[in-house]
């Protein structure tokens, strides 16, 4: 802990007007760069957040927390496993569905979709596609009337919309007269959804879970059981403990074990990232260390008079690590500041670049995110704060150690 005299000295160099005015611009150049990678690394920090949270919720918006089904890929006697689930703990939602892949064709276009079967009511408690819901509703997915729930992007490409018919290929096929022939059916367009990602979009389709079930041909069985918890960080742990209490036969799947690679590409690309950023903080404390060490050299006369008055190394050596401390202290918190800022308003400031500039940084048909989202963080506030204080101090001690060795006869013989 400084004196009262160690703080007023280097204080009063810090302030003093210096005879090499190179060092103050060294100096000013130290604290504008930890000023500078301290913003960056929150913003981004920030930014990552906000990717990762938004990817979160759209994927989990369309794929539920976990879902249940037999090692076939079929599930059988799917309504008894339904009424057992919805016991459990933990668990908000419990609804069945079907999924398979078909052909969508519709005025010469043609596309591939997974289609999903599902029961609206049931499927409100597991997934937020109603919420997405454009055009239409999913309330008019109803049995035996066959109508067709398509994503945004892929009516698009079909060029259909409201009140259109498409026709509906199955990979399953019928035999007839005529030899073997591919299933079709005629579906009513009754409902446009868009949640934001292009993979969902493009190649999502959902039908009633009855009229899946005809076309699919899948009798009285489904593809599973789709599960909704109170808490999806805990998907993976809960869904654990339902494979034990359901016990064998079952393949109970969760969304971090569907998605995992993704999520953990996320993570060690936000990891990398904050490594890179902090080589910036680095660089600066390094400048802290350039300064310090011309200081020192600078003031090689006024430490030794003061030494002959009485002040000891450790006490010329909090001298100089005011300094340095000081230019880190001021950097660290004009960066906190500004960060936070920018981080608070990065979603209105990009928008209005893009359209200074009449470019959009990110397509949609590119990325899963076409905006900017952010997520201020305060456990990130705290901690690039204080790692980048921390090694300002730490860039302080060299150069201060340095100072306190001056011997006094050495630095005032040519004085």
């Amino acid at each position: 802990m400084f004196r009262p005299l160690e703080l007023f000295i280097g204080l009063r160099y810090t302030r003093a007007k210096r005879r090499n005015h190179f060092i103050s611009f060294i100096s000013l150049i130290s604290m504008v760069g930890i000023t500078l990678g301290v913003m960056a690394l929150i913003t981004v920090l920030s930014v990552m957040n906000g990717f990762e949270k938004e990817l979160r919720e759209r994927i989990l918006g369309m794929v539920s927390h976990a879902t249940i089904s037999e090692f076939t890929g079929r599930l059988s006697d799917w309504q008894e496993l339904a009424a057992r689930v919805e016991g459990q703990p933990n668990l908000l939602g419990v609804a069945p569905y079907v999924q398979a892949e078909g052909m969508l064709t519709a005025a010469g276009q043609v596309s591939g979709a997974m289609v999903r079967g599902i029961v609206p009511d049931q499927e409100r408690t597991v997934s937020r596609v109603s919420e997405h819901i454009r055009f239409g509703s999913l309330d008019r997915l109803e049995d035996g009337a066959y109508g067709i729930v398509l994503g945004s992007e892929l009516a698009r490409i079909l060029g259909v919309g409201m009140g259109d018919r498409v026709t509906l290929v199955t990979p399953q096929a019928s035999i007839t007269p005529a030899g073997v022939m591919p299933r079709l059916r005629r579906m009513l367009v009754v409902g446009i959804f868009e949640v934001g990602m292009y993979e969902y979009d493009r190649g999502t389709a959902f039908i009633h879970l009855d009229d899946a079930r005809r076309v699919f041909q899948m009798g009285d069985e489904i593809t599973g059981l789709r599960l909704r918890m109170d808490d999806m960080m805990r998907a993976p742990f809960i869904a654990r403990d339902l494979a034990r209490d359901l016990g064998g036969g079952f393949w109970v799947n969760d969304w971090t074990r569907q998605h995992a690679n993704f999520f953990r590409a996320v993570q060690t690309e936000k990891t990398v990232m904050f490594i890179i950023l902090f080589l910036i903080v680095a660089v600066a404390a390094f400048n802290i260390v350039s300064t310090l060490v011309m200081v020192v050299t600078d003031k090689q006369s006024d430490i030794a008079i003061l030494r002959t008055l009485g002040l000891t190394p450790g006490s010329v050596m909090g001298v100089f690590m005011v300094q340095g401390t000081l230019i880190g202290f001021i950097g660290t918190t004009m960066g906190v500041i500004l960060g936070v800022l920018l981080a608070l308003n990065v979603e209105t400031i990009v928008p209005a670049i893009e359209q200074m500039l009449g470019h959009q940084f990110l397509a949609p048909d590119v990325y899963y995110i076409s905006d900017l989202p952010s997520e201020l963080r305060t456990t990130d506030v705290v901690r690039v704060g204080s790692l980048a204080f921390l090694i300002t101090v730490l860039a302080t001690l060299y150069p201060a150690w340095r100072g306190s060795r001056t011997q006094p006869a050495e630095a005032l013989r040519y004085e």
